[in-house]
């Protein structure tokens, strides 16, 4: 009551400064709305008589604010804004979708980044916190000005919100060429994502349209023109159409029919080790990955000036800057190719530092492991392998770029002098194979192309997971072919190779995969068509109830409302301090 009495007793003072009864025959309307006086008005008169006849409950808010329905033309163009916005916050959700699913591949986009850059970072999860982040702030924009919507209140955009959504045109354009020209393959993961995501993107899409049905209906029914009502329906009907039907197009592996049988969970290769336990390709890095219980470790091999074979993955020019110290001991050299330097050069690099640098938050102990591991040998790796019983999988660097024979030799004698079971070994390199399959019977030769795997009579295939599709795969494992497919790290790609039947994956997070029992998601494909056509049928119902309900009130309310230009919460004379002099 106290505040009531404070309010009552502040617009008595506020009518008394400013308001006087016959000023009020001074307030005109107009199309375009109040005219209103310029000069303040004399000093009041008859105050109280006309408080008790003007004031009303929602007059305390009227001293804040002032509200005024908009004109016709720019309730269109508040419908463009919306629809802009809708639109912008559609493609950044878009653009997320594939930030994420690129995210299994990170490590190769950070990869090219160091050597465009010369900067180690994790320059991936920058983009996916900025594209996150603009997804987000689209979403709210959305919401709030659906909530102006509601209120029938103006739509007029800030120049901030303008700026931003322009950088979220600009960032995403620019990352969809960027990843275009230098990524392109991401665009097949993505295309293969649905299958994993399409189910639930269907159900999602469905609650959104039933959401947004009532927006459409209103903007129906207020519409005047048929060709305007008919434009409104047939694309609403059409988006229905497709969101309501596309489970007909949905394959996926983990959508099984009655009868089959999940297949094996795949083995796993642990690729360079375990790369987000330990520094890639060094003894730590294996010996993590043991822990995982991969099948076999896969590395990538170079050969020394003096034929020392040893694990580095990068070649080619600054091929030791991402993963040693070779700058600030040997910065003399050429690093331009393994052959400029030799094995004792190599011992003094240190391919732990890095870590140390980019990962604060090691333990001690795992600081103190960290300082002392030097580039191994890939002699240290086999005697390795051989301890555990684990097989061995690698790349020639040397032998890819230099079609020479001394490199094969040297690493084909290191092999046979570890004394480690040849068929743990797994011959990848391609050039030399006849010259390896004579001089050392008994490796398990392993092909990157279907083609050359029948033609030479082999029954392992290693090849990236964008190269086969689930029948493919599904086929080949008929014929008894082992299909191993690199890179996998993220749980959604394992669960479609695991439901497609791979054999095995290369990955770099084997300690994210090993406690993986079962796939993410599997589903007979008869209680998806139940689940999907419910809430089909449902939300076709609830949009029907809306339509009517809509139509019904529309329609008891047609010829009761004010023209626009002379509709207000509030007495406009009331307001008279607050309003623009014009």
């Amino acid at each position: 009551m106290v505040a009531t009495r404070d309010i009552v007793e502040f617009k008595s003072l506020l009518h008394r400064i400013y308001l006087h009864p016959r000023n009020k025959s001074q307030i005109t309307r107009s199309p375009g709305g109040l005219h209103l006086p310029r000069h303040r008005p004399p000093a009041p008169g008859g105050r109280n008589g006309y408080l008790q006849r003007n004031h009303r409950p929602l007059d305390t808010v009227s001293l804040l604010c002032y509200w005024r329905h908009p004109s016709r033309s720019n309730l269109k163009w508040s419908c463009w804004r919306i629809s802009v916005i809708t639109v912008l916050s559609l493609l950044t959700l878009t653009w997320l979708y594939v930030s994420l699913i690129a995210f299994n591949d990170r490590e190769d986009i950070n990869w090219k980044a160091f050597f465009i850059l010369n900067q180690r970072m994790n320059w991936f999860l920058v983009l996916l916190v900025i594209s996150a982040l603009l997804a987000i702030y689209s979403l709210l924009l959305l919401v709030f000005t659906l909530f102006q919507l509601a209120l029938k209140e103006p739509l007029d955009l800030h120049c901030v919100h303008k700026f931003f959504l322009f950088v979220a045109v600009v960032f995403i354009a620019m990352g969809t060429a960027l990843m275009t020209k230098c990524w392109a393959k991401e665009w097949a993961t993505v295309h293969l994502s649905f299958q994993a995501t399409a189910p639930f993107l269907q159900l999602g899409g469905v609650g959104a349209l039933t959401l947004v049905s009532w927006l459409v209906f209103h903007g129906f029914h207020k519409a005047r023109r048929a060709v305007s009502k008919v434009l409104i329906m047939l694309v609403f009907l059409g988006v229905s159409v497709v969101i309501f039907l596309s489970p007909l197009f949905i394959q996926s592996p983990c959508l099984m029919e009655e009868g089959d049988v999940l297949p094996p969970k795949p083995g796993l290769i642990g690729h360079r080790g375990a790369p987000m336990l330990a520094p890639e390709n060094t003894l730590m890095s294996f010996q993590r990955s043991v822990n995982c219980n991969v099948i076999a470790f896969e590395t990538d091999v170079q050969v020394s000036k003096d034929g020392v074979p040893f694990l580095m993955h990068d070649s080619g020019s600054k091929f030791l800057w991402r993963t040693t110290d070779v700058r600030e001991k040997i910065s003399e050299k050429e690093l331009n190719d393994s052959k400029n330097f030799t094995w004792e050069e190599l011992q003094r690099l240190n391919a732990d530092k890095w870590l140390l640098e980019t990962e604060p938050f090691l333990s001690i102990s795992q600081h103190a492991e960290a300082k002392n591991h030097s580039v191994p040998s890939l002699a240290q790796l086999l005697d390795l392998a051989k301890s555990w019983n684990i097989s061995v999988i690698f790349d020639m660097k040397n032998d890819l770029e230099n079609d020479t024979l001394d490199d094969t030799i040297n690493t084909l004698d290191t092999i046979l002098k570890s004394e480690i079971p040849r068929n743990q070994i797994l011959w990848l390199p391609p050039n030399h194979r006849a010259y390896v399959k004579k001089a050392a019977p008994g490796f398990t030769h392993v092909y990157d192309n279907v083609s050359k795997m029948d033609g030479d009579g082999g029954d392992h295939l290693n090849i990236n997971y964008n190269m086969l599709n689930t029948t493919m795969i599904r086929h080949l494992r008929g014929r008894n072919v082992s299909v191993n497919l690199w890179t996998v790290n993220e749980p959604w790609l394992f669960s479609l190779l695991w439901c497609s039947g791979a054999s095995s994956v290369t990955t770099s997070a084997c300690h994210l995969l090993q406690n993986m029992t079962h796939p993410v998601w599997t589903m007979s494909m008869k209680v998806y068509r139940i689940i999907w056509i419910s809430v089909d049928v449902a939300s076709f119902l609830i949009m029907s109830v809306l339509f009517i309900l809509k139509w019904c009130r529309l329609r008891h309310t047609t010829g009761k409302e004010k023209p626009i230009e002379e509709v207000s919460f509030w007495s406009q004379t009331e307001l008279y301090p607050f309003l623009d002099s014009k």
